[in-house]
């Protein structure tokens, strides 16, 4: 036994890698790369699918600062990251139990469904802390201040957090002249967003919008630090994304004399709200990013970052009737030009060589 346990120790090459744009921290499972191709079956029914999982990962996503600013009209932002991360800890174990889903080493011996290394463990504790329990009560605090639409387009901030991290912190990426240009025209956007001309002193409202810049930043970290120490171990996506949650859930159980037990107040648009948090943003929607990740790659799936805020201001501004300052909509116009750009989908223009 513990031959075999060294044999699912060592790291193993992955079929996918991460995505830095995407915007879930659970984007970065490596697949199971031990069995063979899928037999081809009815590709179009294949592709249908991916195309809905997709799609049901952008709007779920995008409309999860809808859920979060509902939600707190029953409970405290504590009470929404506590509720969120332990239905989506649930949803996912129950995924797992039923799937049971393991790596098979080289020689076709199945691995075990949860990792037996401490030091895996170690890093999914320091995952949870800038997966969930640190972003998501930062969103949560940070809703009580700004609107749904401005969260949701500060959460695109995220792959120009990822580039920042996976290069400075980590080193696990280079970036040319063109992405470092990326970076800095989504900084700059960030600025036009927040607009700094407006304040004379730290309100409400400014610290909302930094509160949510930190989980940006967190996610950037939890992206650097997978690839970095985790994405390469043979841990199947569904475990992968059930240790990144249910460790958070763990964390957030710890946590509750001083985050759950408030007074609530709790209806039907509340209790579902949260439901919709826990259960698809936080669950299931985790399987579906791992899912689109394994057919269509990194570069594709990471598309996602440009639905969520989409979906995340009309619905602000159809359901809650928001409303934008002049600055915020050009500020997040440059924040998507940046990630463009820090991505190479966009390439600055090269000087034509001299006759």
């Amino acid at each position: 036994m513990a031959g075999s346990d060294r044999a699912y120790a060592r790291d193993v090459s992955s079929s996918t890698t991460p995505a830095s744009g995407t915007t879930s921290p659970a984007s970065t499972p490596v697949s199971s790369g031990g069995g063979a191709p899928a037999a081809s079956g009815p590709r179009q029914a294949g592709n249908l699918s991916t195309l809905l999982q997709f799609i049901a990962m952008g709007l779920v996503w995008g409309a999860s600062f809808l859920f979060m600013k509902v939600a707190l009209d029953g409970v405290s932002f504590g009470q929404v990251a506590w509720s969120r991360t332990l239905l989506g800890a649930l949803a996912l174990g129950a995924i797992v139990l039923v799937m049971r889903p393991r790596v098979t080493a080289a020689d076709g011996t199945p691995g075990p469904v949860l990792p037996r290394e401490r030091i895996v463990w170690l890093h999914f504790l320091v995952v949870s802390l800038t997966t969930c329990v640190i972003p998501y009560l930062c969103f949560a605090w940070a809703e009580q201040y700004v609107s749904s639409s401005l969260a949701s387009i500060y959460n695109a901030t995220t792959p120009i957090m990822t580039a920042l991290m996976a290069t400075l912190v980590f080193r696990v990426e280079r970036l040319g002249l063109g992405r470092w240009a990326g970076v800095g025209v989504g900084i700059l956007g960030v600025v036009v967003v927040i607009g700094p001309w407006q304040y004379s002193a730290l309100t409400g409202s400014l610290a909302g919008q930094l509160a949510c810049l930190v989980a940006t930043l967190c996610y950037g970290f939890t992206f650097g630090y997978q690839r970095r120490f985790l994405s390469q171990r043979p841990i199947a996506p569904a475990t992968f994304a059930f240790l990144s949650i249910g460790v958070s859930a763990v964390v957030m159980l710890a946590l509750t004399p001083w985050l759950a037990l408030e007074p609530v107040e709790l209806d039907l648009p509340v209790v579902a709200s949260l439901l919709a948090l826990g259960v698809l943003g936080t669950g299931l929607a985790y399987i579906w990013n791992i899912n689109v990740l394994r057919k269509w790659g990194p570069t594709a799936t990471s598309t996602v970052t440009y639905v969520t805020p989409l979906v995340g201001v009309a619905l602000g501004f159809i359901l809650l009737g928001e409303r934008f300052s002049w600055h915020e909509p050009i500020g997040a116009l440059l924040v998507l030009l940046g990630i463009l750009l820090a991505q190479g989908r966009l390439r600055m223009p090269r000087r034509r060589a001299r006759a």
